[in-house]
């Protein structure tokens, strides 16, 4: 079954997200504007288009692969677009090297991968089922 996600250009020159290759996860987003903060390290990208993500779905927006050579990281690790918003998709990424050449507009900034969300209640308990793991973290299954 295929899952339908609305997209509206916001501006001339807005390009609908598209994937590469037809087995991708995600779908491209490219820059129509840019806004680089240089005082606090950062750049924001506008993709100039806004989306109507289903109920029981999400929208996650993350880096693509290139973002090395850009020396950028996405300032909030994994974008969550979520189904009632309908503002602009934009990346905000930390400039990790301040003289590495950025993305520009046209450039394919992100991606974005949608999924299926499961209904998950909380329910508060006293104690926990065990595991092989138990409470180990950071580090603790390997060197």
């Amino acid at each position: 079954m295929k899952v339908k996600v609305k997209v509206k250009r916001l501006c001339d020159g807005a390009v609908l997200p598209s994937r590469a290759h037809e087995g991708d996860a995600g779908f491209d987003l490219v820059a129509v504007s840019v806004d680089e903060d240089r005082k606090r390290g950062i750049v924001t990208y506008g993709t100039g288009i806004a989306l109507e993500i289903p109920e029981g779905y999400v929208g996650l927006l993350f880096p693509r692969s290139s973002v090395y050579r850009h020396q950028l990281q996405l300032s909030n690790g994994v974008g969550v677009i979520d189904a009632g918003y309908r503002g602009e998709v934009m990346l905000k990424y930390r400039i990790v090297q301040p003289h590495i050449s950025r993305y520009g507009i046209g450039d394919r900034v992100g991606q974005l991968v949608v999924l299926k969300l499961p209904k998950v209640s909380i329910e508060e308990v006293g104690e926990l089922d065990g595991s092989d793991r138990g409470d180990g973290g950071f580090g603790s299954t390997g060197k």
